[in-house]
């Protein structure tokens, strides 16, 4: 009996050192160039995608199945894809879920993000993780037709992410309110009625799940640029100051977000960070931050706290880290990953500030540390 014959590749992807992993392309025609990562969590593909931390990223998922539960409008963390493609090992199989709106390859067509599948996705992994994230070329055609060595000198020709400030691109260009709260079963989000707090929330490509656990823990939140100075946030007379998540790298944020940050501290308001707002206010504090080989991005990290010992199973995503060596006097380390030891979380000795690398709002993820919203929410009551 013939073997039958397997389809002809339509995508190709093209690593700098001239790899090439060839597969079935689905989601957008075209090509895109970028740094590439993986991620190794279990669901949430499409909060992945729509995250803004992933900016200038081609997001490789370890875990196999990935497009079956198809995708619907309530788990956008963001208006549109952010992240530029995405790398499987198996095809997306139609969607089988309740809540299932759209095909996941509509869905990425119709948004412009290119992804491949049938590829070798641990052999891809194993290479980011000993010879650190690198920078790719992703084509999708049809017809199957590819110029190798073209796409090898666009991987080649990818600037990277070092020095790249990619923070004002993805956040809201205007102020906004927001209200809506983390989601319940039956009646899914529900609005913010009674807040006692009033937060200011810099947008550095803000996750929407943020903004919920902020409206959850009992805070009007204000959602203002990344560009935002310390006066017009201190205009809006805050109880807090929120630090979100974003991408690129936090030196070259850091340029017009530090003088914010020092400039909020010097009036003694409370401030909590996470992620990129986390790494912000390290260095508005006098730490430094440093590129990682391959970056923590998953929904399975253990983190310590320090103080108590306290293990939490926490969401990563983050290619950039603070050097806990570089702490100054008086900024407390309080969080480690129990992977490499890496600094996750940071506070003033004396005063209500504080910031964790990890993911609190978990979506996707594990929730162990949503009270960290609860305790922003303390130290504003006084």
């Amino acid at each position: 009996m013939a073997q039958a014959s397997r389809p002809h590749p339509t995508a190709c992807l093209a690593l700098a050192d001239g790899s090439l992993f060839y597969g079935q392309g689905f989601g957008a025609i075209g090509e895109t160039v970028a740094e590439l990562c993986f991620n190794t969590a279990m669901t949430g593909y499409q909060e992945i995608m729509t995250d803004p931390s992933y900016a200038g990223q081609i997001v490789t998922f370890t875990f196999p199945h990935v497009g079956n539960v198809g995708v619907n409008t309530d788990d956008d963390e963001t208006a549109e894809p952010v992240a530029a493609g995405m790398v499987v090992k198996w095809d997306p199989t139609e969607p089988s879920n309740w809540r299932a709106e759209e095909h996941l390859s509509t869905w990425l067509a119709r948004r412009g993000r290119i992804a491949i599948g049938g590829v070798d996705t641990r052999r891809l992994t194993r290479a980011i993780r000993q010879q650190g994230a690198p920078h790719v070329a992703l084509a999708h055609d049809p017809s199957g037709n590819f110029d190798a060595a073209a796409l090898v000198a666009k991987a080649r020709g990818f600037a990277g992410l070092e020095g790249m400030d990619l923070a004002r691109e993805v956040s809201c260009r205007q102020s906004y309110r927001w209200d809506e709260m983390r989601w319940a079963w039956p009646e899914g989000y529900k609005r913010q009625t009674e807040a006692r707090h009033k937060v200011v929330a810099i947008d550095y490509g803000a996750k929407r799940n943020i903004l919920r656990c902020l409206a959850s823990a009992g805070c009007e939140v204000t959602v203002m640029p990344a560009t935002t100075t310390a006066e017009e946030v201190l205009a809006q007379q805050p109880d807090g100051v929120f630090l979100s998540n974003g991408p690129g790298d936090p030196a070259a944020t850091g340029e017009y977000a530090v003088p914010m940050i020092r400039g909020v501290l010097d009036r003694g308001v409370p401030l909590f960070g996470i992620c990129l707002g986390h790494q912000m206010l390290a260095l508005a504090l006098g730490g430094h931050t440093i590129k990682m080989n391959h970056g923590h991005h998953g929904a399975n990290h253990p983190v310590k706290e320090i103080e108590t010992g306290k293990v939490e199973i926490t969401s990563m995503n983050h290619g950039f880290a603070v050097d806990g060596q570089s702490l100054p006097d008086g900024v407390i380390e309080t969080h480690v990953s129990l992977f490499d030891g890496s600094n996750c979380g940071i506070r003033l000795k004396d005063r209500p500030v504080f910031s964790v690398q990890h993911h609190p709002e978990a979506s996707p993820g594990p929730q162990d540390s949503f009270y960290l919203f609860e305790r922003f929410a303390d130290s504003m009551a006084g």
